[in-house]
């Protein structure tokens, strides 16, 4: 120290490594300052903990309100590519959400069912538009997700369509063995009407066989069964879309006509052409074209040919059914009957 003040304030400079050390307190400082900055910047970058999703039955409400208007798309065309592919896109919704999120186990077998219900919706588009290797696809599927669910309303579904895809490519004893499949279901006993379509169908399926006793057997059976379902009974909305005493005489109409009773076969698609829900736009027209099929098989040409052009053809599967139509027309009525059907078809 000289004159009272430091050699370093006197412009002396101290040799190196004799800087006067920092206060003890200046280094205490810098760190706490050191960790409050780390602290601030990890709390400004660390993004916060994701809050899983949970998946609710409000979900799957709103899966289910998107698959009404499938349902009712189907009913009004039916059987073309845009139905099955919007199926399977929804299906494929169902399926990601359950991956997306927890959910309780009751939400979790409601969206499988709902898949399910999805994937068979698009293998019978694709039934009724003729591809029936996409349909058999579908199938296997659609019975993976309902097995998933424990749904047995779906199961049913899936099943019982796989029977009338079989149905549809001829081969009766693989449609009466999937029917079977359904019909066993314990479902078919808590519901009758579930029990009715099972032997509904079986009897559309006999008719193949030209088991005129099963036809008339399992439509009696159909028909005892829907007489005692309880109309107030909560049920899937594809079944209650579609399933009335219409759709029985509509598939007794099939079973009839298969099994070559066309007086029969023309009688129930009348009956089932009064019944028939507004809504029900494909149907009717399908049942119409078996109507004229069984008045030409009962040599009423004219008539026939009359059904026939009453029908507004937007549908693959009624196109082809009148293509058929109008093969038989050619093979037992020609002349100038068929000559006027043929015009008409052609601008159909």
């Amino acid at each position: 120290m000289t004159l009272g003040r430091a050699p370093v304030e006197l412009g002396f400079v101290p040799p190196p490594g004799r800087l006067p050390a920092a206060p003890p307190e200046d280094n205490v400082n810098r760190r706490q300052a050191l960790a409050t900055g780390v602290a601030l910047g990890a709390a400004v970058t660390a993004p916060a903990p994701a809050t899983p999703y949970r998946v609710g039955m409000g979900d799957v409400r709103a899966l289910q309100g998107r698959f009404a208007k499938l349902i009712a798309a189907d009913h009004k065309k039916g059987g073309d590519k845009q139905t099955e592919a919007a199926a399977l896109a929804l299906a494929d919704e169902a399926v990601a959400l359950r991956r997306r999120g927890s959910c309780s186990q009751r939400v979790r077998h409601a969206l499988y069912a709902t898949a399910a219900a999805c994937v068979s919706s698009a293998m019978w588009a694709a039934t009724d538009g003729r591809r029936f290797d996409a349909a058999l696809r579908h199938h296997e599927r659609a019975a993976s997700l309902a097995q998933e669910s424990g749904d047995q309303t779906i199961l049913f579904r899936v099943w019982s369509h796989k029977g009338s895809l079989y149905r549809h490519l001829g081969r009766p004893a693989d449609a009466l063995d999937a029917n079977d499949v359904a019909r066993r279901l314990s479902i078919t006993r808590r519901d009758p009407l579930f029990a009715s379509l099972g032997h509904a169908r079986h009897a559309a399926i006999l008719g193949l066989t030209r088991d005129k006793a099963g036809v008339d057997r399992a439509l009696g059976c159909a028909r005892e069964a829907m007489v005692r379902a309880d109309p107030g009974e909560r049920r899937p909305l594809w079944l209650t879309a579609f399933y009335d005493e219409a759709e029985v005489h509509s598939l007794a109409t099939t079973a009839y006509l298969a099994a070559g009773r066309g007086a029969e076969a023309e009688a129930h698609a009348h009956v089932s052409l009064t019944l028939f829900r507004p809504h029900l736009v494909r149907s009717r027209a399908i049942t119409t074209a078996r109507l004229a099929r069984a008045q030409l098989g009962q040599g009423e040409a004219e008539r026939a040919v009359a059904t026939a052009a009453s029908i507004d053809v937007e549908h693959s599967r009624v196109r082809s059914m009148l293509d058929s139509f109008t093969r038989d027309l050619r093979r037992i009525s020609p002349g100038p009957v068929y000559d006027l059907w043929e015009q008409q078809w052609k601008t159909a």
